[in-house]
């Protein structure tokens, strides 16, 4: 599949002869850029040569800033860098740049701080007017071209920065230099102590979840309003909070956490964000019923996602959730997987129409008219199917005015569960396995047909970041869905593959990004992966997702190559991000002349921090060493949680004084900003957490048992060792990281193939050998907590 796909980007990229411009980004691999090649715009790739020309003629920057799936992106594309008109403008009077924010991360965020801060949000496209030595003039996001309700098109814009530059160059100067100043010091807070403060990492969950409970959905889910965006951080942290209350003894307090989460996955699955034919989900709603999206299919999401529906999963066992975790992983490995094994980073939102008309739509790929339903399937299965799915003769874009406000889609249905299966099947008098049976055949016909649509662009590139998540969930859903009851039916999109099968993916992604994306012999991460690696270096986030997959993998897989490869990508990663004097770590490492200011982050939106990643990093190794090694490991995420002690996110620090005192004080108002930096103070936290060792040969059945009951309970403090005390690599691995452990392992009862031991509060109760015992062991220590 993945083949139908490479075509959008090589056409990107043609020949100069068969266009009437080519630019400098011809010779670029990023598929953004590409996009851009044959603009009558001059565009350079963000660089020296760019920065010289514009020192040379003193000319003012625009810089430009997107992504290859935005769909604003391709409109401000059209409408004004396809303009002769536009591009003699910006070819006269600036020196014109284009950034993939997905490769340069690092650009991106120091100037969307500033658009952000300036305007008061931000969005892609981004557009930046600079000054020749790149301090910011002014900034915004889409411009349409032309003047229109009170608001300046780009093309005045364009004339209005001339004007201004050609007559207060000294001022323009001046003032960016001031903005770079304030947002510099406004990001270099240190930490004044190596110890949280009493209180702060105990209520840490607790104000987070209070907070994300005020704005809960409770008639249709999500954590506000419309446009509703899924993010995954929220589900963690209540899930987390569930935990804390559950083991306090507050049940009806933690069940209203758990079922907010739940519900949330739910109404998700079955609303249009879901993409019901092919799996996976689109990047948000527009509307509050989680119906018609923006089309989009982003990585960082389906990865998030995942794990959130398997942890879902492992806590109530409805397999609903389980499903759809599994609906997630076969689309990305069907239609998202480079060959050799590297998840891709995004498909676009649009697409031609099946119509063959030569101008790209939003949705077109995705969405259906009631008689190409009944085309497809045949008049019966379409009467189900479309009361099932909520499709309309006119058009079931309807449900809200936000839903369609331009009328996009009329006479188009985004498919939608507006009812259950059990009112499918009162309706239709037919069985639940008859039912269900019909609507996943229904599925799998929609699809074929599908595929032969137009496909939208897909982004080819291998980020290493958010190949760590996805790392992640397979690796953890090859575990946890081993607790799928026996006979469970599977329904297309979800191929219902044995849970083994994820993790040969897993494994096949962490070979593929230390094969193609890491440098053995330098020990450095490349940003990303097309044809060859990027020329950007990886940046703290690809260091510490790619790190928190490579944890998991171990957990799931047992094989210390990846944790050994974990360390030494934390050795890396601590030598070029971390702050030794203020804590925490930069976003980019020291070196590059052209990045302002080095930038900590922590706020958890979309994509969870680098910061907040790296904490809970950082304590699940200090609980994996012995001895001083892993003290260090806790003093370094002592000292990053100190840094971020505020809970803020940067808007705040812009306006509060940088003392302690003041950073308490915004915990109550900016928890929220930060769900995964809550979460890892809760791990903090915990006075001693639960740690399960399986010894023994890893290659027989009774290991495996013990492996995966060790998997089978929601316990986000646990960590899980297997040890192999016949294999040398093991031997020769743990006697260097955590000797006791491996003393444990070695003297397990000798007539048994596989022990578990379990170990918290400062003992090890005596060792099981079988899985069951295990259960009811893990069942029975369930770790208590202070009243939370």
């Amino acid at each position: 599949m993945a083949d139908k796909h490479s075509a959008s980007s090589a056409t990107a990229a043609g020949s100069g002869d068969k266009h009437k411009h080519s630019n400098r980004l011809l010779h670029e691999n990023s598929p953004y850029l590409l996009q851009h090649a044959h603009n009558p715009v001059d565009w350079y790739p963000w660089g020296e040569e760019a920065f010289a020309k514009a020192k040379a003629e003193d000319k003012p920057i625009f810089l430009s800033v997107g992504y290859s799936t935005c769909h604003w992106c391709h409109v401000m594309e059209v409408e004004s860098f396809e303009s002769e008109e536009v591009a003699k403008l910006l070819n006269d009077w600036f020196v014109s740049i284009k950034v993939d924010r997905e490769e340069r991360p690092d650009v991106d965020k120091i100037y969307m701080t500033f658009v952000q801060a300036s305007q008061g949000g931000g969005g892609w496209p981004m557009s930046v007017f600079l000054t020749p030595e790149l301090k910011p003039i002014v900034g915004g996001t889409y411009f349409p071209p032309e003047d229109n309700y009170g608001r300046p098109g780009f093309k005045t814009v364009l004339r209005r920065v001339k004007e201004n530059w050609d007559s207060r160059k000294a001022v323009l100067r001046n003032a960016g230099d001031n903005v770079i100043q304030q947002l510099a010091e406004a990001m270099a807070a240190c930490a004044t102590s190596l110890q949280v403060s009493g209180g702060v990492a105990e209520q840490a969950v607790q104000l987070c979840a209070s907070q994300l409970m005020k704005g809960f959905d409770a008639k249709l889910g999500g954590f506000g309003s419309a446009p509703k965006f899924p993010r995954p951080v929220e589900l963690n942290l209540m899930l987390r909070y569930y935990k804390r209350l559950d083991q306090a003894g507050k049940a009806s307090l933690s069940k209203k956490a758990l079922e907010m989460a739940s519900f949330n996955l739910q109404c998700m699955a079955r609303g249009g964000m879901h993409d019901h034919v092919g799996g996976g989900f689109h990047r948000y709603s527009v509307d509050d019923y989680w119906h018609v999206p923006h089309f989009e299919k982003m990585l960082y999401d389906q990865a998030q996602l995942a794990n959130a529906y398997l942890d879902v999963y492992l806590v109530t066992r409805d397999t609903m959730h389980a499903c759809v975790a599994r609906d997630i992983l076969d689309y990305l490995n069907r239609d998202m997987t480079h060959p050799e094994g590297g998840i891709f980073s995004a498909e676009d939102a649009d697409s031609l129409e099946p119509s063959g008309s030569s101008k790209k739509k939003e949705g077109a790929f995705y969405v259906w008219t009631a008689k190409e339903i009944e085309d497809v399937l045949g008049k019966d299965r379409a009467q189900i199917f479309a009361a099932h799915y909520y499709v309309r003769e006119q058009g079931n874009c309807n449900l809200s005015r936000m839903s369609d406000p331009h009328n996009e889609f009329l006479g188009k249905n985004v498919l939608i569960e507006r009812q259950s299966l059990a009112d499918t099947v009162a309706k239709f008098g037919k069985t639940v396995e008859e039912t269900a049976d019909l609507l996943g055949q229904c599925r799998e016909l929609l699809h074929a047909h599908r595929s032969k649509r137009p496909r939208p662009h897909l982004d080819d590139k291998v980020i290493v970041a958010w190949n760590g998540l996805a790392i992640s969930a397979y690796s953890r859903a090859s575990r946890f869905l081993r607790a799928e009851p026996e006979g469970l039916k599977h329904y297309f999109p979800d191929m219902g593959c044995d849970p083994k099968d994820y993790l040969i993916v897993a494994e096949r992604i962490a070979k593929f990004v230390k094969d193609k994306i890491y440098n053995a012999s330098a020990k450095r991460l490349q940003r990303s992966y097309r044809k060859s690696p990027s020329q950007a270096p990886g940046f703290l986030d690809d260091y510490a997702f790619l790190i928190a997959g490579l944890l998991d993998l171990y957990e799931a897989s047992g094989d210390t190559k990846w944790l050994a490869w974990v360390f030494e990508l934390q050795e890396v990663q601590d030598h070029l991000f971390l702050d030794k004097e203020g804590g925490g770590y930069f976003s980019t490492a020291e070196g590059d002349s052209s990045i302002l200011f080095r930038m900590k982050e922590d706020y958890d939106g979309a994509e969870p921090s680098g910061n907040s990643v790296a904490a809970i990093n950082l304590l699940r190794l200090a609980s994996i060493c012995h001895g001083e090694e892993g003290k260090l490991f806790l003093e370094r995420a002592q000292h990053l949680l100190v840094r971020f002690a505020a809970f803020r996110s940067f808007f705040s620090s812009l306006l509060a004084s940088r003392t302690q005192a003041v950073f308490e004080g915004k915990v109550k108002e900016l928890a929220m900003a930060v769900p995964l930096m809550c979460c890892a103070y809760d791990v903090l936290a915990v006075p001693s957490k639960r740690q399960i060792l399986v010894a023994g040969a890893k290659t027989s059945g009774e290991f495996d048992a013990l492996v995966t009951t060790s998997h089978l309970f929601f316990d986000p403090d646990s960590t899980i060792i297997q040890i192999d005390p016949e294999l040398p690599s093991d031997v020769e691995f743990w006697q260097a990281k955590n000797p006791m452990l491996l003393a444990m392992a070695q003297g397990k009862a000798p007539k048994s193939k596989a022990v578990a031991f379990v170990c918290q509060d400062f003992k090890c109760y005596a060792p099981v050998s079988d899985a069951a015992a295990l259960e009811r062991l893990l069942n029975k220590n369930k770790s208590k907590v202070a009243a939370v």
